[in-house]
């Protein structure tokens, strides 16, 4: 059967938390894939966040949106050309301590600019945003790309904050495969 991907893996922990209704946070849109399942799990009722620096990407996530299947199954979903460590601000103060989970998959958009990449310093500044509007019982999940430029030092800094996480407060889990050193891999935080 093998092992689940790393993305299928961050669909799995999520899907296992999160409920119809529910407010949900995709911190790097790409080309929606994530956004449009965490649509899925919240459904009408819920709201989705997505956010990324480059217009490219909104578009294919209101692409993506706009193209499913069933559109009356899913909720409104905000798209903010921003920042993921904005997301705090605009969420707003009425998501604070009530977002179900937050979807991080770094590195660049496929397909665009592979100059245009997640770096430390906003990517740190956006987990932690994204830690604070968690609920109890909350997700985060981060799929770390070390094997392009930038992404190995990202990776390790991402790996260093999640471990550094006051363990009283947060469980945090890495999913990789230890046989290649630039195999993409996943962490995942949950606020107790």
């Amino acid at each position: 059967m093998g092992f689940l991907s790393i993305l299928s893996m961050a669909h799995k922990w999520i899907a296992e938390r999160v409920k119809p209704g529910d407010t949900v946070i995709d911190a790097t849109a790409g080309g929606g894939v994530d956004t449009l399942a965490l649509a899925e799990l919240v459904g009408p009722r819920g709201i989705v966040h997505a956010f990324d620096i480059q217009q490219e990407a909104l578009d294919r996530t209101q692409e993506r949106l706009r193209s499913y299947a069933h559109p009356d199954k899913l909720p409104e979903v905000k798209l903010h050309l921003v920042s993921h460590a904005k997301m705090a601000e605009a969420a707003g103060a009425s998501a604070q301590g009530k977002v179900a989970a937050v979807m991080f998959n770094l590195g660049y958009l496929p397909g665009g600019d592979e100059s245009v990449i997640t770096v430390p310093t906003t990517t740190v500044a956006a987990l932690d945003a994204a830690l604070s509007l968690l609920r109890r019982g909350g997700i985060v999940t981060i799929a770390l790309y070390p094997g392009h430029p930038g992404g190995a030092d990202e990776a390790a800094i991402v790996e260093d904050w999640a471990a550094s996480l006051p363990g009283a407060l947060y469980a945090a889990v890495l999913y990789r495969q230890p046989q290649r050193d630039t195999a993409p891999y996943l962490i995942a935080v949950e606020k107790r």
